[in-house]
């Protein structure tokens, strides 16, 4: 039995016949909102470094008429231009862009000792939603009910652990270019961000790296919510952004979804 749970249908189907891109969409947060999409009604394309675990993910969800694979490179032109050129080819059309590939590891060596190469490696998050942005952009702004862009950052860009400059930077980063954004390009285009806190992926990831979290029971009980978040969680949220009837009001915004953590007073 797969340790990832199934396709969960939406009822009614918020993204009915739309069409939407998800970077790093085929492990952790990323495949959680790409089966998401499908649920709820919509297409999706998929694009990740990752060529087996995109490939995975189509042939475990079983939908090869509403989900597409493109091995893609953020960090690249070339490769975020065939990315929505794949889309507009296979769907004709492209309603939403979620933005969530990027490096994974927050941390990195002392400022002193990194590197100007290893920084901007470490910044790819905020380049490829640049790029993946731009390339969108025009067939986003012809969406019937308009088009909507969604960007994963991170709860790190409010708060920091030691050594974690490059990660804080480009998720920060990304709060800016969300607001920015909106006010650009609305009517036709609204655009929000996520910051997740602690969300489990191990289940998520590819199937040779797929494994059952280790949480304890403390791990739960600091949040004030009670538990760990899942992938799940997140792209209930990624999917409420992306459908004009829910949230067609909504633009410029960011929404904190950390089990209230952020709120919580720490001495210890």
């Amino acid at each position: 039995m797969s340790l990832v749970p199934p396709i969960r249908p939406w009822n009614p189907a918020p993204l009915q016949d739309r069409v939407v891109l998800v970077t790093g969409g085929a492990q952790g947060i990323g495949r959680g909102i790409a089966q998401a999409v499908i649920g709820a009604g919509g297409s999706v394309v998929i694009g990740d470094l990752d060529a087996d675990a995109g490939r995975a993910c189509i042939r475990e969800w079983g939908t090869p008429a509403r989900a597409l694979f493109r091995r893609l490179d953020v960090a690249s032109e070339r490769s975020t231009a065939a990315f929505a050129a794949a889309a507009l080819e296979r769907f004709g059309r492209i309603d939403g862009l979620v933005n969530n590939a990027g490096l994974p590891d927050p941390h990195v060596p002392s400022l002193d000792a990194l590197d100007l190469g290893e920084w901007n490696r470490r910044l790819s998050s905020l380049h490829g939603a640049f790029l993946c942005s731009r390339h969108a952009l025009p067939a986003l702004r012809q969406a019937d009910g308009g088009g909507a862009i969604v960007n994963i950052a991170s709860t790190r860009a409010h708060q920091s652990e030691p050594h974690s400059e490059a990660y804080a930077a480009a998720k920060g980063g990304l709060l800016a270019f969300t607001h920015a954004l909106a006010v650009s390009e609305g009517p036709r285009v609204r655009v929000n961000c996520i910051s997740p806190g602690w969300i489990a992926t191990e289940a998520w990831r590819g199937p040779a790296r797929r494994r059952r979290p280790k949480l304890s029971r403390r791990d739960h009980g600091q949040h004030p919510a009670g538990r760990v978040g899942t992938p799940e969680d997140i792209a209930t949220l990624a999917v409420w952004l992306l459908a004009p009837a829910l949230s067609g009001f909504v633009t410029g915004q960011e929404f904190i979804a950390d089990g209230g953590m952020g709120r919580k007073m720490q001495y210890a």
